[in-house]
């Protein structure tokens, strides 16, 4: 999948700023004491590398980290969000003073290697359904404060977002529907207290997929069901509802699934399970 195919939504500038906040207060508290060795008038350039294939993602947190260290420190970047970097490829260059190029490393580094592995399995996982119509989407197994940026990276690598919490999208799962009494008491409770707002059942059986057909919701979840039931799901809603596939989705058992004719299937490995794409600076 080529960059000009993903149709990306630039992260909010805020929530980017509050990341890096956080991770610049957690590395660098009360200054640089080693950086600080370093004569202030020394200056340097850094180029950035990958050390393996990947999908890049996190240029914003980038540059946001070295804006906050030292506005007077250039970043050049050689490649794009949602492009692949294969070893030895350089990602970016930087110039300005050592002692901030330093301070700024590893809190750059260790946000663009979270959201570029987080990118590069997405990827790994769309090239799997390339050529069917489902798509793939993240769930909200992500890293405590990242989500947002986990999200962003899911569509870097030609994924899709789920709901991004609590508040934009109504998922009614087993103890929802116990505390409402029923799965149609449920989704009317739903229907009016936000109108509006998608609702979306999860289901464990046939019996409770009828139920939620009859409920007229707008999605259907279809929770660690098989292949074959899964097929059968899609026969009876007939396109009447939006069906989701989830649970122990792997690699190994995607495409069968993308193949039964579902339209959605969640997968908490894109966010939970990535690793870390393998990158270095080195300094001149």
């Amino acid at each position: 999948m080529s960059q000009s195919e993903i149709q990306l939504i630039a992260p909010d500038p805020a929530v980017v700023q509050l990341n890096v906040h956080a991770a610049l207060a957690e590395d660098v508290g009360s200054g640089d004491i080693t950086a600080a060795l370093i004569a202030a008038e020394i200056r340097a350039t850094g180029h950035v590398i990958s050390r393996e294939y990947g999908v890049l993602c996190g240029q914003d947190w980038v540059n946001a980290v070295f804006a906050a260290v030292d506005e007077s420190v250039s970043v050049k970047w050689h490649r794009q969000d949602g492009q692949t970097v294969n070893p030895d490829d350089t990602l970016f260059t930087l110039e300005g003073p050592a002692r901030s190029l330093l301070t700024g490393e590893r809190c750059a580094l260790n946000f663009l290697q979270l959201l570029s592995g987080t990118a590069t399995i997405s990827r790994h996982y769309a090239d799997i359904v390339n050529g069917t119509n489902v798509k793939l989407l993240d769930t909200r197994k992500t890293i405590p404060g990242l989500r947002n940026a986990q999200k962003y990276a899911v569509r870097c690598g030609g994924c899709h977002n789920h709901r991004i919490g609590l508040y934009d999208a109504f998922l009614i799962k087993e103890n929802h529907i116990t505390a409402c009494g029923s799965i149609a008491a449920a989704v009317t409770a739903a229907r009016n207290y936000a109108p509006g707002k998608p609702v979306e059942v999860e289901v464990e059986n046939f019996s409770e997929l009828e139920e939620a057909l009859a409920a007229a919701c707008d999605r259907v979840l279809l929770d660690n069901f098989s292949i074959e039931h899964t097929a059968r799901a899609v026969s009876l809603a007939n396109g009447h509802v939006e069906l989701e596939a989830s649970g122990n989705v792997t690699a190994e058992t995607l495409l069968a699934i993308a193949q039964t004719g579902v339209d959605f299937i969640s997968i908490g490995a894109l966010t939970k399970d990535c690793k870390p794409l393998d990158l270095s600076m080195r300094l001149l």
